[in-house]
């Protein structure tokens, strides 16, 4: 049984994307699982790639990298994963507390992931447009995220209607498809565009490289964080130079839960302050004499300063005490009190 996820509760559902960095290694994805499993993201994600039902045999890459396919074709044909081999996956990624996702880019991966069970579909920017897609994944039943890298705002319009049409659950992301994603394309102020438009959770696909961008969005709200990770900035692959490592996605996933917490408690700043009044004492300041003065000595400016600790007369009437008569020998250094003092305070 899938435990539904719930998206806009207040706290960001985070996805450690692994994609194809794994590069066909099944012992490698098994690894990602692993390391992940020990950040405390909530989600590990891959991406099903079927060459034979997505891609035509002379597909180009996106940007020449590999030193063994010819073609896009033959790269998802050779990183291609087995049904049972997703479904262990899936088991290894229950085993370390992580829920399990993945992209599927045909209608043929759309029936594999169903029969392994998705809790939640990620939809690729690339994919936006496929309503065939959406109509498939959107038959499940299971909540559905669109990623809005590649898509302006008439076909996200389209896509995020025909998953409403379906009665499904959805949340947009904001995503820039660029690897890696510069600082001013990050686009964060479109979070609270879509979600005054769609009316739904949002979140950010981050392709920085670096967890900043993560952070703010959690600072502003973000119901959802998707970033690429990597084992090392040495790996193999056109996603590394997009990812953070799994020791950044831990201090990401421990950032945005201290910013949920600081979201959480809003302070009063009087309450706080009665609060801290034994650490006052010793922090702030009291009015003390420079020298020895004998009683009946009327205080000059002259005469007084403020020093610590702030269990005497506090430093903010040292004014109020000019002119005011000792009635008694007062030491250098010492706290004044009004015991000291003749007249009233």
């Amino acid at each position: 049984m899938i435990a539904p996820i719930e998206l806009g509760n207040g706290r960001c559902f985070v996805i450690a994307e692994v994609g194809l960095v794994h590069d066909g290694s099944l012992g490698l994805a098994h690894a990602f699982i692993e390391a992940i499993g020990g950040t405390e993201a909530d989600a590990v994600k891959f991406q099903t790639h079927i060459a034979a039902a997505e891609s035509t045999p002379t597909e180009p890459f996106r940007v020449p990298f590999s030193r063994q396919d010819r073609n896009r074709y033959e790269y998802w044909q050779r990183t291609e994963f087995t049904e049972q081999e997703w479904r262990g996956l899936a088991d290894h990624a229950q085993e370390k507390n992580l829920i399990f996702l993945s992209s599927p880019f045909s209608l043929e991966a759309v029936d594999l992931l169903t029969r392994i069970g998705m809790p939640l579909w990620k939809i690729a920017s690339g994919e936006v447009g496929n309503q065939q897609l959406i109509e498939r994944v959107t038959s499940t039943g299971q909540p559905v995220l669109l990623s809005s890298g590649m898509s302006p705002l008439s076909e996200l319009d389209d896509a995020m209607s025909q998953v409403a049409a379906a009665g499904v659950r959805r949340a947009v992301l904001q995503c820039t498809t660029a690897y890696p994603c510069p600082p001013e394309k990050i686009g964060l102020n479109m979070l609270k565009v879509f979600r005054e438009r769609y009316n739904c959770p949002v979140g950010l696909s981050d392709h920085s490289g670096t967890i900043y961008p993560g952070l703010a969005a959690a600072t502003v709200g973000a119901d959802v964080l998707e970033l690429h990770v990597t084992m090392s900035r040495e790996m193999f692959g056109p996603d590394v130079v997009a990812s953070v490592t799994i020791e950044e996605l831990r201090r990401l996933v421990n950032g945005v839960r201290f910013i949920e917490s600081m979201q959480a408690h809003p302070i009063d700043k009087d309450v706080a302050a009665k609060d801290l009044r034994s650490l006052r004492r010793i922090f702030t300041r009291s009015v003390v004499l420079k020298v020895t003065l004998e009683t009946g000595t009327v205080l000059t400016e002259e005469h007084l300063t403020a020093k610590k600790p702030g269990t005497g007369i506090p430093a903010v009437r040292l004014q109020e005490l000019v002119g005011r008569r000792l009635k008694r020998r007062v030491e250098s250094d010492a706290l004044l009190t009004e015991d000291d003092l003749e007249g009233a305070s």
